[in-house]
């Protein structure tokens, strides 16, 4: 049986897992070959993270490699990345700060399930408040617990200048924007709508996300296309349900498919209204369907940001040992 698959069944146990430690990077600051490291696991609509606790710390715990290791999900714990809860920076009017590691031990800016999973980590370990100001890559995020054990989140505003997505695909919009441009990848003609929620995302609308896309070869073609997206980029197809509802697929730069990705949704409802795909809702979002359950999106005309509101959820504790 699978070591995570197994933990899941004991919520709250002392679980173990074996980490290798294959890098001397960073060894002044990170964790050593003999040590062991105490970790939560969280879950947003599947999209699954490994919580440190690193709050006496300004620089994660573990390296990139230690960290993809723990992520590998037939040898160690499992997960989509590895998060670490660091103290704020001097700087700034924050409360901590946010770093993660993908699974395959890059780093992104930010990560809109994750954050929802900080939070409620953060709570969790006794930091009671309403909300909370996090220092990310992507700048400040606003994460806000609710009554109804929700999670919403100020995501801020969409970054569409095609350059700073990044992009090289011509603009062709307003705002020096990038929206359903044509380009060809893996033998077939997308249109390609972009926008950065402080990471890169490539949005597709299809009419059938079983039957107009091979996901398995698409998302990962597109992902690492750098001839067009010099960071690699997030890619989400998406189909449109109703006025008021979203479908989409996601494969994730630096994790591949995932069952849920929040700053993706947040940019696909933002492509999907400035493409005329949907009207712009009003308080109540925009319900975005992922494989791992909804979120529902805001994009409010009045200060331009984006906000989303999901479930984060504790599955199990442990202690990993670095051997």
């Amino acid at each position: 049986m699978k070591v995570a698959a197994f933990l899941g069944l004991l919520p709250m146990a002392d679980a173990f897992a074996t980490l290798s430690a294959r890098t001397t990077a960073h060894r002044a600051l990170s964790a050593a070959t003999g040590d062991s490291i105490e970790f939560s696991k969280y879950e947003g609509l599947g999209n699954d993270f490994i919580l440190i606790d690193d709050r006496d710390k300004v620089s994660p715990s573990l390296t990139p490699e230690q960290s993809e290791r723990l992520c590998d999900r037939n040898f160690c714990v499992g997960g989509d990345g590895v998060v670490f809860a660091l103290k704020a920076p001097e700087e700034g009017d924050f409360d901590f700060t946010m770093r993660i590691y993908n699974s395959d031990g890059s780093e992104p800016e930010m990560c809109g399930n994750g954050i929802r999973c900080f939070a409620q980590f953060l709570q969790d370990l006794g930091e009671d408040a309403e909300s909370y100001r996090i220092n990310t890559l992507a700048g400040p995020i606003i994460p806000v617990m609710n009554s109804d054990n929700t999670i919403t989140v100020d995501m801020g505003e969409p970054i569409l200048d095609g350059p700073s997505v990044p992009t090289t695909l011509a603009p062709n919009s307003e705002h020096n924007s990038v929206l359903e441009q044509t380009h060809t990848c893996n033998g077939k003609e997308w249109k390609i709508s972009m926008v950065s929620m402080g990471n890169p995302h490539a949005i597709i609308f299809v009419d059938d996300l079983e039957n107009d896309i091979d996901f398995e070869t698409d998302g990962p073609a597109l992902e690492s296309d750098t001839s067009v997206f010099p960071a690699k980029t997030n890619v989400e197809f998406v189909q449109v349900m109703s006025p008021t509802h979203l479908k989409m697929k996601v494969w994730e730069r630096g994790a591949g498919p995932t069952l849920a990705c929040g700053t993706g949704t947040c940019a696909l409802v933002v492509a999907a209204i400035r493409a005329g795909k949907i009207p712009r809702p009003g308080k109540e979002g925009v319900r975005v369907t992922l494989p791992g359950g909804d979120l529902f999106i805001e994009w409010r005309e009045e200060n331009n940001k984006v906000y989303m509101k999901g479930p984060a959820t504790l599955s199990f504790q442990g202690k990993a040992s670095l051997k």
